[in-house]
């Protein structure tokens, strides 16, 4: 404690030292959003102040002398919408770089400025949509840098588990979310990737690199394919064009250094990797598991000249997940080295975004190529001289493009265009489940995807109503029926009615498609692809609808109810999970899906959210959101019981205030009721299953009759900023689940002996029961998962 205390002084007192003048520059370029033709005349205004600026004739603007802070920045010009971009950073270090695309007005508003409202409403989607910036993504408390976290502020978002990045939806499953950074598909955002579904522990995206997010939870364009639940739709900042700068971070589980500025007039990079170190704290708090990860981002932008510019992204992963078998003491310890399996893991996804204007409008053309290789591995006892009875590897490999036209008609607003992948997927599986049940088996497959989307939409009566009516067909080569494309066709249709200017009424009602994971397509028995033609694409049709409410002090108010259905979703019979349909699975590592499955259930889940949101308005910022929901998918009779996501009511209260000297303090506190999950099966302690399962595995005649406690996580964070002539320092201290809250849930382990400091010796007895089946003698104990977190982190930009 001495130590962190020096460290916190030290901190403190040395920046002081390095003070400067404090002022900062924001610049930028104001152009036509359809062509890219330079906007000359155009107002950049600090809202709240009387600095600001006017375009020149190439559309470049300046704004100087500011001091360091943040500020609200508007845009306008006669003929165009007015554009808001809130809580935008200004430091000495560098400058802050503001392109602004205009859109144009309808042809009856063309002689005004349409005032814009600080949050994003899009024609396609009026409902579902929330934008977030990178100042609310950094300062959110308990978020630690990670979007995945940071969006649990926000109605319909269901957490699993302290240590978990699962994104749940609106009760749909974590396989049923899709990740776009600059309009390159990422299959997963997260480290220690859990194949066949979205989520892990730690976040992949360097959120230094983001300029915002939009989070669609429904309402999902039509560009925007094989998804269920979500799509987020990353776009990143460009590097530095005047000179090269750093930026330096060390936090509580890693360190990372991010690099940017100009390659020559025309190019731009930004590159970062990040290692953790988590391992080393594992280890001295004799954890028996030691995860390594590794992270690296990069994005290089070429502008070729005024109406082409070429970018290129890439992203990747390197993690190491091991056991540390000295960690053998406790009843916990032993418990998890009895089944945790070691597993190192890497990714990728490279892409390539040519963006081409002419006069009516842009195409952008998408290359992309990702790829998953996934190990786990287990020796019985976690004795290398034992028999293996869990040796996985498999890969999973997309290569794709996509053509895709934005353009203007009049007061009409059409996208369309199409896309294809070539997909590689091989698998090779030993897994002995008991002596007498053993997966052995070599699997690989490729397939053909294609895809085709149109979207028009309009705008009526004075922009008080928005119509948008949009058609998907999504086909692959993988069996007869799925490519037709015709068998997964996808319409939707959204409406807003903007009541007065500060009241609007939206709608958005569609069919979406998802392929089935991988793992599902890909399985074999006996030298066959079992689940073939038993499979057919995911179906969800949505209805959502609700009113939004404008305040004059920047804030805004939702109301929201949805509906979703489910149909033909993966029902898995055999091992691991028997008799479950897929939705039910995807919140723990590993692998799902990985076994004979037949397209035939259906699910439903539907609710209400309220959001009152407020950005920065004299110094503070806030979030008041709650859900009511429910989530049900058929069991093996085709009886709807609840999901593993059923949470009926989930409350997020977010607060935030700026002081004086930079300081800046937020809390955050969340409450969602208990989670479902399936209580242990009766056989799970017969010797011959346990000694290969290394657990107790649920009774899923039981499906989900069990409940977790409610959550009730209290968050804070402070954050102190110093601003010098050439450096920005940010210290933070973030701590999560301050109030200590646990998720019990009740489990089985094996009854070893303790000796006196009730720590097990030797191993557990075994018995004959009335049949002269040899089984472990067990016991049940109440497992808590979320410990007080904190985490203190610096970030040196210069």
């Amino acid at each position: 404690m001495q130590i962190l205390t020096r460290l916190l002084v030290l901190l403190l007192i040395v920046p002081a030292t390095f003070a400067f003048t404090q002022t900062g520059i924001i610049k930028g370029r104001i152009a036509n959003a359809l062509n890219n033709e330079p906007l000359p005349f155009a107002t950049v205004q600090l809202v709240g102040t009387t600095q600001g600026a006017q375009s020149d004739d190439n559309g470049n603007y300046e704004i100087t002398g500011l001091t360091p802070n943040l500020y609200q920045i508007k845009a306008s010009i006669i003929g165009f919408k007015e554009i808001t971009l809130s809580e935008i950073q200004v430091t000495n270090s560098k400058p802050t770089v503001l392109d602004f695309a205009m859109e144009e007005n309808s042809t009856e508003m063309k002689t005004v400025v349409v005032k814009a409202s600080p949050f994003v409403k899009t024609e396609e989607s009026p409902v579902s949509l929330r934008n977030i910036g990178i100042s609310e993504i950094a300062r959110n408390p308990g978020g630690n840098r990670d979007i995945s976290k940071v969006i649990q502020s926000l109605p319909g978002v269901t957490s699993v588990a302290s240590f978990r990045n699962d994104l749940i939806i609106r009760g749909g499953a974590p396989n049923e979310n899709r990740f776009y950074l600059d309009d390159v598909e990422v299959p997963n955002i997260n480290h220690f990737a859990t194949q066949g579904a979205s989520g892990g522990p730690v976040g992949l995206i360097n959120v230094d690199f983001i300029k915002e997010v939009d989070f669609y939870s429904g309402a999902f364009p039509a560009n925007r394919g094989n998804t269920l639940s979500s799509v987020f739709n990353f776009r990143q900042r460009d590097g530095r064009s005047d000179k090269w700068g750093f930026k330096g971070t060390v936090g509580a589980s890693d360190i990372g250094i991010t690099a940017e500025g100009p390659l020559n007039d025309k190019t731009t990079f930004l590159f970062s990797a990040r290692r953790s170190y988590l391992q080393f704290l594992f280890k001295a708090l004799k954890l028996p598991f030691l995860p390594t990860y590794n992270g690296f981002q990069m994005k290089i932008k070429h502008k070729i000249d005024a109406k082409n510019e070429l970018t290129f992204i890439g992203l990747g992963a390197v993690d190491q997940f091991a056991l540390d078998t000295t960690a053998n003491k406790t009843e916990t310890q032993k418990y998890q080295l009895d089944f945790l399996p070691e597993s190192p893991q890497w990714n990728y996804t490279n892409g390539l975004i040519w963006k081409r204007f002419d006069d009516k409008g842009y195409w952008t053309f998408v290359l992309s190529r990702n790829m998953l290789n996934n190990k786990s591995y287990k020796y019985y006892k976690n004795n290398s001289n034992n028999e293996k009875i869990l040796d996985y590897v498999s890969q999973e490999i997309e290569n794709k493009a996509r053509a895709e036209r934005t353009q203007r008609f009049g007061d009409y607003k059409l996208v369309y265009g199409v896309g294809s992948e070539f997909v590689k997927y091989n698998n090779k599986t030993y897994q002995k489940f008991s002596n007498q049940n053993t997966y052995n088996y070599q699997s690989a497959f490729n397939a053909l995807k294609y895809n085709a989307f149109a979207q028009l939409a309009k705008k009526a009566l004075d922009n008080r109503l928005t119509l948008s009516i949009g058609i998907r067909a999504d086909g692959t080569t993988y069996n007869t029926h799925m490519s037709n494309p015709l068998n997964q066709l996808s319409p939707r249709l959204s409406a807003a009615y903007a009541l007065t200017p500060a009241l609007s009424v939206n709608f958005n009602t569609g069919i979406y498609y998802q392929l089935p994971a991988y793992t599902v397509m890909g399985f074999q028995q006996n030298n066959v692809f079992v689940n073939k033609d038993a499979l057919k694409f995911i179906r969800s049709s949505h209805v959502v609808g609700g009113f939004e409410y404008n305040t004059p002090f920047d804030s805004k108010i939702t109301i929201e109810g949805y509906y979703k259905g489910y149909e033909n979703y993966p029902f898995l019979l055999g091992q691991p999970a028997d008799s479950i349909v897929l939705a039910n699975l995807g919140g723990d590592f590993g692998v799902i899906g990985n076994q004979k499955a037949v397209s035939q259930s259906k699910g439903r889940s539907f609710g209400l959210e309220f959001l009152f949101q407020q950005r920065l308005y004299k110094g503070f910022y806030g979030i008041v959101a709650y859900t009511l929901g429910k989530s049900e998918f058929q069991d093996k009779k085709q009886q709807y019981v609840v999901s593993s996501w059923d949470s009926r009511h989930i409350v997020a209260l977010t607060l935030g205030k700026q002081l004086g000297r930079n300081w800046e303090i937020g809390a955050k506190l969340r409450y969602q009721t208990g989670l479902p999950y399936t209580p242990d099966a009766a056989f799970s302690n017969i010797k011959n299953i346990w000694d290969r399962a290394g657990r107790a595995l649920p009774d899923y005649n039981l499906l989900n009759t069990a409940r977790t406690n409610a959550i009730n996580t209290l968050d804070f964070r402070v954050d102190k900023k110093w601003f010098y002539k050439k450096t920005t320092w940010n210290l933070y201290l973030d701590i999560q689940n301050a109030l200590g809250n646990a998720v019990a849930r009740e489990i089985h382990i094996l009854d070893r002996p303790l000796d006196a400091l009730k720590n097990p010796i030797g191993e557990a007895p075994t018995y004959l029961d009335a049949n002269g089946v040899e089984r472990y003698r067990w016991k049940t104990i109440d497992t808590a998962t979320g410990n007080l977190l904190p985490s203190i982190g610096l970030t040196v930009e210069f």
